[in-house]
């Protein structure tokens, strides 16, 4: 699965590509402000932190809701306490886009990650393009070499990579590069089974100054309360927010999370 959806986004990304070269990319990377700073924002504190995100379909759910105005969305998500929105950019399975990333980033003030299978150099100056100050890198989807290269590139066009892992091989490849946001899914990506105590297990193992993100597996305030006592810094929530009231959510969210 994880695979397939690697190959899918490359491939689009490819066709873009086709229409709007590297070089134009780059220039409009380069041309964009400063990114927020997302390390700041997702800082350690006395309560957990919640990463929303914009998501009308997944692989394992199909269809969460529509979403006609993903602006409003995260506007939504901004007043109910989320200190970063995450939007899903992939287009055949998530039903996302880079035009929902620009309306989001356009729409708030806190940091945009951008959420797809993130393979080549391009995709990176496209998010830059577009706006993102996170991109999120999966550790299962890249070859060391590559994910070096790609964390690397995130960094140098300021900004923040959310180094995603699903085993302790894969949190220590996320310490070799000098990752300082680790996220620990709890979906398989290659299964898209799920196991809510991973992160548990994983979380002694992400280095001290590294912010710890549980994603995956949270629908009600106590799956955001057992991530916490389970070392959280961060809950990335997804499913959860677009199926409900967000921020009503939010807030029992964060309750959970003090």
């Amino acid at each position: 699965m994880l695979a397939g959806l690697t190959a899918g986004a490359v491939e689009d990304a490819e066709t873009r590509a086709r229409t709007r070269p590297l070089a134009t990319v780059e220039q409009l990377a380069l041309a964009q402000p400063a990114a927020r700073d997302a390390l700041a924002a997702l800082a350690p504190a006395d309560r957990v932190k919640i990463i929303a995100e914009v998501k009308r379909a997944s692989p394992s759910r199909g269809d969460l809701a529509d979403i006609p105005d993903p602006a409003h969305q995260a506007g939504l998500y901004e007043t109910g306490g989320a200190s970063a929105i995450s939007v899903l950019t992939e287009g055949r399975r998530f039903k996302g886009s880079l035009a929902d990333l620009e309306a989001v980033k356009a729409s708030v003030s806190l940091p945009v990650l951008r959420k797809d299978f993130i393979a080549t150099p391009y995709q990176v100056f496209e998010a830059r393009a577009s706006g993102a100050d996170l991109v999120l890198l999966i550790v299962a989807a890249l070859e060391q070499p590559l994910l070096a290269e790609l964390h690397e590139l995130v960094l140098e066009l300021g900004m923040t990579p959310l180094v995603e892992t699903h085993s302790l091989d894969e949190v220590h490849r996320a310490a070799d590069i000098g990752a300082r946001l680790v996220g620990v899914n709890a979906r398989d990506l290659s299964t898209f089974e799920l196991d809510r105590d991973l992160f548990g297990r994983l979380a002694e193992h992400i280095p001290a100054d590294a912010v710890k993100i549980a994603e995956s597996a949270v629908l009600t305030p106590a799956d955001v309360g057992h991530y916490r006592a389970a070392g959280a810094d961060v809950v990335l929530i997804g499913e959860a927010l677009v199926t409900g009231d967000p921020v009503a959510t939010l807030t029992n969210f964060l309750e959970a999370g003090a």
